[in-house]
């Protein structure tokens, strides 16, 4: 592909580099090729990168959209990719029309009736005056410190709970269960599950109870909440066995 040979100051701005990059390559703003666009796109940031330019925000912040819309294209359904692309050719049809009309005007002031007058110097009172409620002046500030924070990375303790998080295996847990029975005979349920250290814990124990019912390894003894889990052998209603095998082997078969 080729390499962009241009300089940042050309540009107003992404849509104004954007605009560039559709009517150098003869493309359909109507229809924007967006793999084509990103790639063009993002190596030219990557050019202002490796130049150590002072990159502003929106191109950055166009960059990551463009990167989305095409990410959003490779799902089997691209309504939302479609919509995000007819909203973008929307910004880039009113930004070349302004720009077309802005030119006009430029090019025709001549045309136009023009007064001026001498300055002449007036006293400004700069008293605000407007009164604001607590919470109307919370709010503003709310927002506007929002969307600063918008344009930063994530911290690093968002990630802390998460890397720190062990990870707890449903099959550690299954194995757990059947340790337990066989030198027991049996297993509490309630007092099983209510022994769990963490909410992950808890799930795993949960689900690792389901998934030995389901492989008919276990079976569960009495009623209420405070129930028995015990092994399945080949004795427990063998009828009722292949009647279950045969019916998850159609379940699995779906």
């Amino acid at each position: 592909m080729e390499r962009p040979q241009y300089k940042t100051e050309v540009f107003e701005g992404p849509l104004d580099l954007l605009l560039f990059l559709i009517t150098k390559h003869k493309l359909n703003i109507n229809d924007i090729p967006i793999f084509e666009i990103v790639e063009q796109y993002t190596a030219y940031v990557r050019r202002m990168q490796e130049e150590n330019l002072d990159i502003a925000s929106e191109f950055l912040e166009m960059a990551a959209r463009l990167v989305y819309i095409k990410t959003v294209s490779l799902l089997p359904v691209q309504t939302e990719a479609e919509e995000l692309k007819r909203e973008l050719s929307g910004e880039l049809i009113e930004y070349r029309d302004m720009k077309i009309a802005a030119k006009k005007l430029g090019e025709n002031t001549g045309g136009f009736d023009m007064f001026t007058r001498d300055q002449s110097p007036f006293e400004r009172d700069m008293t605000y005056t407007r009164l604001h409620e607590p919470g109307e002046i919370l709010t503003a500030y709310i927002s506007a410190a929002g969307r600063n924070f918008r344009r930063l990375p994530p911290p690093i303790e968002s990630f802390r709970r998460i890397v720190a998080s062990k990870i707890i295996a449903v099959g550690e847990k299954i194995d757990d269960i059947m340790t337990r029975i066989e030198k027991k005979g049996r297993l509490k349920f309630r007092t099983y599950i209510l022994a769990a250290k963490s909410r992950s814990d808890l799930v795993a124990r949960f689900l690792a109870v389901l998934e030995l019912c389901k492989t008919r390894d276990v079976m569960i003894e009495g009623d209420g909440e405070d129930f028995d889990i015990v092994r399945r052998t080949a004795e427990d209603d063998p009828a009722d066995d292949a009647g279950f095998e045969e019916e998850g082997t159609d379940i699995v078969s779906e």
